[in-house]
């Protein structure tokens, strides 16, 4: 039987370094879909090898599926329920971000609404990403 030890451990393989946390955060709260705009729109300057390489783990992983671009057009990549069920663990990194590094382990999280704000994302992801519904 698989403990809460193994799973992290597997969940670290996906999740182990920060390009694959921040391409996910890219894909999530900046509707950047396409390489091309993940490379571009990336404040931590992303480097081009390495985009590709997280992008293929990604799809790999099933947190991303990739659409084949029509001719002269460019392949967009689509979250899958599996990579918008990483939408609370993204708000979760955030809060305590907020918390602990964002304002010295005061205690005080500065994020509010979260669980409002967390069911409509993933409501428009939903939407957006595997055609379902938003309502």
């Amino acid at each position: 039987m698989e403990s809460t030890s193994d799973h992290i451990a597997d969940a670290a393989d996906i999740f182990g370094d920060r390009w694959t946390l921040l391409i996910l955060r890219d894909v999530v709260f900046e509707d950047r879909r396409n390489f091309r705009s993940l490379l571009l729109g990336s404040r931590e300057r992303i480097a081009s090898n390495i985009l590709a390489d997280r992008l293929v783990r990604l799809v790999e992983a099933g947190l991303l599926v990739r659409g084949e671009g029509r001719r002269g057009q460019r392949a967009t990549y689509s979250l899958t329920e599996a990579g918008i069920q990483c939408v609370p663990i993204l708000y979760q990194l955030a809060e305590w971000s907020a918390q602990w590094r964002g304002t010295g382990g005061s205690g005080q999280p500065r994020i509010s609404n979260m669980d409002e704000s967390m069911t409509t994302l993933i409501a428009e992801l939903r939407g957006r990403h595997i055609g379902e519904d938003a309502s």
